[in-house]
């Protein structure tokens, strides 16, 4: 519960010693020392302003950080700021850290790092997956982006275009991975929707409400993954659904297609359908087509693949996943689920077993697993 709520806490804490004078990184450093004085000390006895006991600790870890860097009349001038220790303000920085995070001297790739590691939370290693690349190279970026906002003055907020980006990378990591930060990523998209009127933010709003409608029926009671095709649509949350489809079609009639438009029409065909074997994938494979256009991601292209192979059959799909390279992330997993829908259960098999070992989370590792068994249990009754 502890961890919880440091991290619900975070965003806010580093807002305040920001708008406070603290320079992003300095920030972000005595944050994390006050996270790590948190985790030693709650256990015996949580304060009871947890975010005012925060600010006071990351601020003094601030001040003795600066002190060690600065001239003895600028140390002194600093302790006579320190703040009183109380109740911290109630204001929500979180959107405008992602925006400050963006700012115009870094790329948007080290943008989108620097914020999901230092607002989103994410570790390094959850970036690299989410960015294709080795753990080390990731953390390589992240600290050239810490010392390039170093000293920084904050006066410029980047664009929406990366924003949306660390949004959409929260989302995922929160839906899908070992931390749950989808729900923080649609509060703060539906804060974006409100201040911004673009279509692009309209469409990844309606991305994640489409996708997060699904949330409860994607694992069984034991805390498996259910594949989209075997979920109980009866417990799909039609409410978001409704709300979903509706910004998307407004979004649409603006004529200003983007990446996450396209693929909110994709989430929406797909909410659309009572059942999976309903599911209009020949129009599905054309959305994935907008998409590739717009993006030119492998990963599309791997999604793509599985779109044809339920459109216009296995051999079909297998051709389109030739084309890509196979060391994209579940990249074995597709072409074990098109083989076996071909009839190789042989291969198909051996496949979920090799997919299984590379796969990012232990629930999709044990439902890949599980697959394999299910096929070669099928080959040894034959």
């Amino acid at each position: 519960m502890n961890e919880v709520l440091l991290r619900s806490l975070t965003p806010s804490v580093l807002g305040i010693l920001v708008r406070r004078g603290a320079d992003f990184a300095a920030a972000e450093d005595a944050v994390q020392e006050a996270l790590v004085e948190a985790v030693r000390v709650w256990p015996a006895g949580r304060p009871r302003d947890p975010k005012g006991w925060l600010v006071t600790v990351a601020w003094r870890k601030f001040l003795d950080a600066t002190r060690a860097d600065t001239a003895r009349r600028r140390r002194e001038d600093l302790v006579d700021e320190e703040p009183v220790p109380g109740p911290a303000p109630a204001v929500d920085d979180t959107l405008q850290l992602y925006f400050l995070c963006a700012h115009p001297s870094l790329t948007p790739s080290s943008a989108v790092a620097l914020t999901l590691r230092a607002v989103g939370g994410l570790t390094t290693r959850q970036i690299a997956q989410a960015y294709l690349v080795p753990e080390a190279t990731m953390a390589q970026r992240i600290s050239r982006a810490k010392r390039t906002v170093s000293g920084v003055r904050f006066d410029r907020p980047g664009d929406v275009a990366t924003v949306l980006r660390v949004l959409y990378l929260v989302f995922n990591e929160g839906y899908s991975g070992d931390v749950d930060l989808a729900a923080e990523a649609i509060r703060l998209t539906r804060q974006l929707a409100a201040a911004i009127d673009h279509p692009e933010v309209a469409g990844l709003l309606a991305l994640m409400l489409l996708h997060h409608a699904r949330r409860a029926a994607r694992t069984a009671p034991d805390g498996s993954l259910v594949p989209l095709a075997e979920q109980d649509r009866s417990r799909w949350d039609t409410g978001a659904i409704a709300e979903g489809v509706a910004i998307l079609q407004a979004a649409l009639a603006r004529d200003r297609l983007g990446e996450f438009q396209a693929q909110a029409a994709i989430a929406a065909l797909h909410a659309d359908a009572p059942t999976a074997e309903e599911t209009d994938w020949v129009q599905i494979v054309e959305w994935y087509d907008e998409l590739a256009r717009l993006t030119d991601s492998p990963v599309v292209r791997l999604n793509r693949a599985v779109a044809v192979g339920e459109a216009d059959g296995p051999r079909a799909g297998l051709a389109a996943l030739a084309a890509l390279d196979d060391s994209l992330p579940r990249h074995t997993a597709v072409s074990a689920y098109l083989h076996e829908r071909d009839g190789d259960l042989t291969t198909a098999a051996r496949l979920y077993a090799e997919a299984a070992q590379k796969a990012p989370n232990l629930a999709e590792r044990d439902h890949l697993t599980r697959q394999a068994a299910r096929l070669n249990a099928r080959g040894m009754r034959r």
